[in-house]
């Protein structure tokens, strides 16, 4: 057993070491989408407002290719001590455009701000900022009505709800099938499933939920994935040779241990795909 322990904390240490050595522009990125709805029936530009002289923006080619009047307007509208994100740069590397497509703005790379204001300016001189608004995860939208001048983001209780369940729900009905097959009734079985689950697994899902919202998911995430589920595995296999009934204490913890191999591979298999799904819909 100590052996096995050694083992696992070696192969750990191995893991945070090959991080620490791994490209740092790899896994996902900060990335946040303006959309704008019935927007105004001229040309516009649009970038993003943060606190901060402003560093590295467009090259003077760029600017140059731009309607003078509109980059005039812009230039004008943003505030003393603020910075336009995109046009006059952030000092750290930020990719979008002024002008967007069917509406959509977006805003990706080390250098969208978390928290941030929206500026629109039109042909004609129009100049619009919205309050202060916050990025709460890495990856976020927000939604900008012109016709009625507001700016909304969406709850973000939404998205770490929609992860939570996309994380449970399959490992419950994934592990309820392994119990069936190591032949454990599902009658006299199902509430200490259950509960060990709602509990181990529970947790597990807010662990996975708040990291993958807030940092995104990429190889890295294994770091943390793996050691959680070798000690979720171990805990249920611990309680399930106390709590299931109807079969040998060592099939009972030889389920834990396969439940939860089964699980945790589909688990990451699904992880990025939820992840993106859940991004494309906030």
């Amino acid at each position: 057993m100590k052996r096995f322990a050694r083992m696992i904390l070696l192969l750990c240490v191995a893991a945070a070491l090959l991080a620490g050595t791994a490209l740092a522009d790899s896994g996902p990125k900060p990335q946040l989408i303006v959309k704008v709805v019935n927007g105004p029936p001229e040309p516009y530009y649009l970038d993003l407002l943060e606190e901060g002289e402003g560093d590295n923006g467009l090259r003077q080619e760029e600017l140059d290719a731009l309607d003078q009047g509109m980059l005039s307007s812009l230039l004008g509208a943003v505030p003393e001590g603020w910075r336009a994100c995109v046009t006059q740069g952030t000092g750290v590397p930020i990719f979008g455009k002024l002008t967007g497509q069917n509406g959509v703005h977006t805003f990706r790379y080390f250098g969208v701000p978390s928290t941030y204001r929206v500026l629109i300016v039109t042909q004609s001189g129009e100049v619009w900022t919205s309050e202060l608004l916050q990025r709460k995860a890495l990856q976020s939208s927000v939604t900008v009505d012109w016709a009625v001048k507001t700016a909304k983001t969406p709850p973000v209780w939404v998205g770490y709800a929609l992860q939570f369940l996309s994380t449970l729900l399959p490992t419950l009905v994934l592990e309820g099938m392994v119990l069936l097959l190591f032949r454990f009734g599902w009658k006299e079985n199902w509430k200490p499933f259950l509960a060990v689950n709602l509990v181990t697994q529970g947790a597990l899902s807010v662990f996975l939920t708040v990291n993958s919202i807030q940092n995104g998911v990429g190889w890295w995430y294994l770091i943390l994935f793996i050691p959680a589920e070798l000690v979720i595995a171990l805990a249920e296999a611990g309680l399930y040779t106390k709590m299931l009934k109807g079969q040998s204490k060592g099939r009972a913890f030889a389920y834990g241990l396969a439940a939860n191999a089964v699980s945790a591979a589909a688990g990451w298999v699904l992880l990025e795909p939820i992840w993106k799904w859940i991004v494309s819909i906030s």
